[in-house]
């Protein structure tokens, strides 16, 4: 794990702020995108925490939010090209460890099932 921190922070973002670009620019593209509400399910966070890490990602020029026109409770995310270019870049430099990596995604993302 040290190395993945030590990768996220050459690509000028946090650990926690690269794995929040993981899972939003995991959910785009599909129909479904990305919401504070999913990242708190997926992340294990607070719901507090989350809204403060988009926050300093939106700030820092990493995520947008939207609005969703059918719910105004709902916060859609997408990454912005300053984060898409992190990300990628951050991901390209795992090389081998990608694969743990996604496996380790692939948990996160999968429902629980009691």
């Amino acid at each position: 794990m040290r190395r993945s921190e030590e990768i996220a922070r050459r690509h000028e973002v946090t650990p926690r702020q690269y794995l929040l670009l993981l899972l939003i620019g995991a959910k785009e593209g599909e129909p479904e995108q990305a919401t504070i509400t999913d990242l708190v399910e997926r992340l294990a966070l607070t719901q507090s925490t989350v809204t403060e890490l988009v926050q300093r990602a939106e700030e820092a020029g990493l995520v947008t939010r939207r609005r969703s026109e059918s719910d105004g409770r709902v916060t859609y995310l997408s990454l912005t090209a300053l984060g898409a270019e992190r990300l990628r870049a951050a991901w390209e430099e795992h090389g081998p460890e990608r694969l743990r990596l996604l496996e380790t995604l692939r948990t996160l993302a999968a429902p629980l099932h009691v």
